[in-house]
């Protein structure tokens, strides 16, 4: 076995140790929960949608004073408590 690659008797990998063999050390210690969702997080990556968004330029436009002053009611409203989960507002809709 190369130097660089060398372990010691416990196992321990001492020095060389590629991503890939992290990641699997990492992979087996993950409960079944976070598997699922390490799985769709790489599944993800192949997404076209998720790659065109990935790839969107940066907002380049100027916040407008009115937009600024919206945003900072809503992040009032927020931290007060003044808010409606998706189901109620979904039902103001039916």
């Amino acid at each position: 076995m190369d130097a660089a690659r060398r372990h010691s008797a416990g196992g321990a990998t001492l020095w060389g140790v590629t991503a890939k063999e992290k990641l699997l050390e990492r992979v087996t210690k993950l409960s079944e929960a976070e598997a699922d969702e390490t799985l769709r997080l790489l599944d993800a990556r192949d997404d076209p949608v998720v790659t065109l968004l990935d790839n969107a330029p940066l907002e380049d436009e100027e916040i407008s004073a009115e937009e600024e002053a919206a945003a900072a009611e809503g992040r009032a409203d927020i931290a007060a408590g003044r808010t409606v989960s998706l189901e109620e507002a979904m039902r103001e809709f039916e």
